[in-house]
Formats: structure tokens, sequence, C-alpha cells
């Protein structure tokens, strides 16, 4: 298949192929806290430390993201996967109201990130770029926080998973 051949449900499918840890993206507005459930957040520098996420153009949450010129990333422990259907709007909670159904803490912009969170990044806007439909910040790491004991929540294939460690490899 060419790229003109494939359909956005193509698309998705495709990408939920790709095993990764389900995110938060927050961040500090006019009218407060707003956050997401992410489409992707990666990093994409490490000299300097850069952090970018996807963003559908038509989430609310971008305004609070422009206006704040901050956002953090929050990678989901595993037994947090009931914030998916909060930040998916699955649950019917919008804005401010999603953060009251766990504890967020701001670190250094003001942006939340999740208090027990497996990873998180706290980033200054750096640059927007907007491209169909989709709009990629670009975030200058300000802070990190991350707990090597908490159990990651894992996206794939339109399921959410906890890690199952792998036996050691008695092939050595």
């Amino acid at each position: 298949m060419t790229g003109t051949d494939i359909d956005v449900p193509g698309f998705w499918k495709a990408i939920g192929n790709r095993a990764v840890g389900a995110a938060v993206v927050a961040a500090a507005g006019e009218q407060g806290w707003a956050g997401f459930l992410a489409l992707s957040a990666t990093h994409l520098s490490a000299r300097p430390p850069r952090i970018m996420v996807s963003i559908d153009a038509g989430t609310s949450a971008l305004s609070a993201l422009r206006e704040g010129r901050c956002f953090s990333v929050s990678y989901l422990p595993a037994d947090r996967q009931d914030l998916v259907a909060v930040f998916s709007g699955k649950a019917g909670l919008k804005g401010a109201e999603r953060f009251t159904t766990a504890v967020w803490k701001p670190l250094t912009t003001g942006a939340p990130v999740l208090e027990g969170a497996v990873g998180a990044f706290d980033c200054r806007l750096d640059e927007i770029i907007e491209r169909d439909g989709t709009v990629i910040a670009v975030g200058m790491l300000s802070g990190v926080v991350a707990d090597p004991s908490a159990e990651p929540l894992v996206t794939f294939r339109g399921g959410y998973y906890r890690l199952a460690p792998l036996a050691p490899d008695s092939a050595g």
C-alpha cells in the first residue's frame, strides 16, 4: 500500500500495532488546568532535552497549552487505567474537573503532573508546528520525575495492558 491508499481507520489500526506507554498531556491555562489522553508523546532530542506531543487541532485543552506556554506528560501507572476514560472524555468530565480523580501537582512550569506517574516531564513550550489538523507541541524540558518501581500502563491494538516481565533468557 502507498500513502494515498491508506484510509484513516487503516492508519489508526496500523499505528495501534506499536505498544506505547499510556500518557496524559496537561497544561495550565487562563481557565485552570486542562488535559487529554496523548495521541503521541515522545522525546525529540537529548541535547537540549526536548519532548514533543501530537495534539488533534480540535482538542479543547490546546488553548490552555497555548495560553500557559507549558505542558506536562505523565506516563500512567498500570493501576490508573481509570484515567484513560477520564482524559479521553469518555467519563464525561471536562477541563479542571478531570483533575479531581487523582492527585496532580505542578513541578516548575505550573502544568500538573500525576503523583505516582511512572515518569513525567514538565516542559516549557518551545515551538508549535501545525499540519493536517494536528498540532505538534515541542517543549524544552524543565523538570522530570520518575518512579523506577512503578508498572506502566501500555496501550496496544486498542487495549490497555500491564507489562509482564520476561523470563531471563536461559539460552544466554
